[in-house]
C-alpha cells in the first residue's frame, strides 16, 4: 500500500492551476500556427497573429492567456492500492484551487449559489472533480480551466438511433452553427456520444483533454472527427470575424447505450484549450 499526504496533492493543484491558465499546450499552439498558414480571410490571419503573439506573451511573462480563468474541472483517476492521509481528498483539492488562484493573480469566477444569491467565493471554489477508481497506487490528476464564454454555448441532443450518423453529424452542426463566434474561435469541440443525457456531457469534456493530434482510437469515429471538422471549418465562422479556421480539432469520446438512445454532447472550448496533467 502506498501513501501520498493531502499537502502534496494540494501544492500539486495549485500549481496546475497556474500552469494552465499561463501556458497554452504545445499541440494547440501548433494548430494555431498551421491555422495561420492556411486561413484565408486577410481579417482571420490577423486575428490569428494576435492570438498566436497573445499566448506566448502569457507564457514568456507567467500571465493567463486570457481574463476569464475559468471554472476548475479535474478529472481524477485514484489507484485501488493508494492511501490518501491527512485529510480528505476533496478538501485537498479545492485547497489547492484556491491557494493557486490566489497566488497566480487568476480572477476568482464561481458563485456559490447559482440563480438567487450568486455570491462568489472569492477563491474559484468548489472545483467540479470526476473521479475514477482505477487498479495501481497511482494519482493521476487532468485539470482544466474552463472559460464560459465557450461553456455556455455547448448542447446536448437527444437522438434516437434512426437518426443515425447523419443525424449525429446535423445536432454537432446546429450546435455550432448557433454558437457561432461567441465561443472565441478558433475553436477545440468535445463530442460526447452514447451513455446517458449526463454520461454523454461528462464525455464530451473528457474528449477536450486529449490532446487534438489524436484521433479517436475506433477509425469509423476518427473519420467522424474528421469529417466534422471539415463541415465547421466551411461554416465561414471563421477566427473570431469570419474565415476558414472555424475549429482546430474535434474530439469524440463514446459509450454504451440503450437500445432506444443516440445521446450526444457538444461541449466546445475556445482557442485557450488550457489544461495540465500530473502523475503522483
Amino acid at each position: 500500500m502506498r501513501t501520498i499526504n493531502v499537502e502534496q496533492i494540494t501544492a500539486e493543484v495549485a500549481q496546475m492551476c497556474k500552469e494552465a491558465a499561463y501556458y497554452l499546450p504545445q499541440d494547440v499552439y501548433e494548430a494555431l500556427k498551421k491555422g495561420r498558414e492556411t486561413e484565408e480571410s486577410p481579417v482571420g490571419q490577423v486575428v490569428l497573429d494576435q492570438i498566436i503573439r497573445n499566448s506566448e506573451i502569457a507564457r514568456a511573462e507567467d500571465r493567463p492567456i486570457c481574463q476569464d480563468t475559468g471554472m476548475t474541472i479535474i478529472f481524477l483517476e485514484v489507484g485501488q492500492d493508494l492511501h490518501i492521509e491527512g485529510g480528505d481528498l476533496t478538501e485537498a483539492i479545492n485547497a489547492g484551487v484556491a491557494k493557486g488562484y490566489t497566488e497566480g493573480y487568476l480572477r476568482k469566477s464561481v458563485v456559490a449559489e447559482p440563480l438567487f444569491d450568486r455570491k462568489n467565493t472569492q477563491n474559484n471554489t468548489p472545483a467540479i472533480i470526476y473521479t475514477k477508481i482505477v487498479p495501481g497506487d497511482q494519482l493521476k490528476i487532468e485539470l482544466t480551466c474552463k472559460g464560459f464564454g465557450s461553456e455556455n454555448k455547448g448542447g446536448i441532443k437527444m437522438l434516437v438511433p434512426a437518426d443515425g450518423v447523419e443525424g449525429v453529424k446535423k445536432a454537432v452542426l446546429d450546435i455550432i452553427q448557433h454558437a457561432s463566434c461567441n465561443p472565441c474561435p478558433p475553436m477545440v469541440v468535445g463530442v460526447g456520444i452514447g451513455g446517458t443525457m449526463d454520461q454523454a456531457a461528462y464525455l464530451s469534456k473528457r474528449a477536450l483533454m486529449r490532446k487534438i493530434t489524436e484521433r479517436n482510437a475506433h477509425p469509423d469515429y476518427a473519420a467522424l472527427e474528421n469529417e466534422l471538422l471539415d463541415m465547421i471549418n466551411k461554416t465561414g465562422i471563421g477566427p473570431q470575424l469570419g474565415g476558414t479556421t472555424s475549429a482546430l480539432a474535434v474530439n469524440i469520446e463514446w459509450g454504451p447505450t440503450h437500445i432506444a438512445g443516440l445521446p450526444v454532447a457538444v461541449t466546445i472550448c475556445c482557442h485557450a484549450c488550457r489544461h495540465s496533467h500530473r502523475v503522483l
